[in-house]
């Protein structure tokens, strides 16, 4: 099984003190199961720039981020992905942030489970497999 990393389960990582059990889960998986959506590093470029520490985060994104996933480009493909689960979440009146919407369509289209913290959201998306992970624990 391969998982799509939320912005809020890659900044754990980066955290003083992450959650070892989190780590350890991450440490059992393959590399190649691995990834993230090219819409999360972005969120995560936006938290650095907007960080008195801005030097500090840019350089853990791109030393620490970047070489150890492998990020997924939101392309046609994953578009129209996008394009359904917005016009179903419209018609439903259960819409989420449409950074989250292009993060579900990434995991959707490349048939990643997603591992967020923020499951409320996420488990309104039709055919989206999640993992959760809260406060570091990880479960389905």
């Amino acid at each position: 099984m391969a998982f799509l990393f939320d912005t809020n389960a890659i900044s754990e990582v980066m955290r003083p003190r992450p959650n070892e059990g989190y780590i350890a889960w991450i440490r059992s998986l393959p590399r190649d199961e691995q990834f993230t959506s090219s819409v999360v590093i972005g969120e995560m470029y936006a938290g650095a720039y907007s960080s008195k520490a801005t030097a500090k985060w840019l350089d853990r994104i791109e030393r620490l981020v970047l070489p150890a996933i492998t990020v997924l480009y939101f392309d046609l493909a994953t578009a129209r992905e996008y394009g359904r689960i917005r016009g179903e979440l419209r018609q439903a009146g259960r819409m989420i942030d449409e950074a989250d919407l292009m993060i579900a369509a990434t995991a959707i289209r490349h048939r990643l489970t997603l591992v967020t913290a923020n499951i409320s959201h996420f488990e309104r998306v039709h055919g989206l497999s999640l993992r959760s992970f809260e406060q570091g624990s990880v479960h389905d």
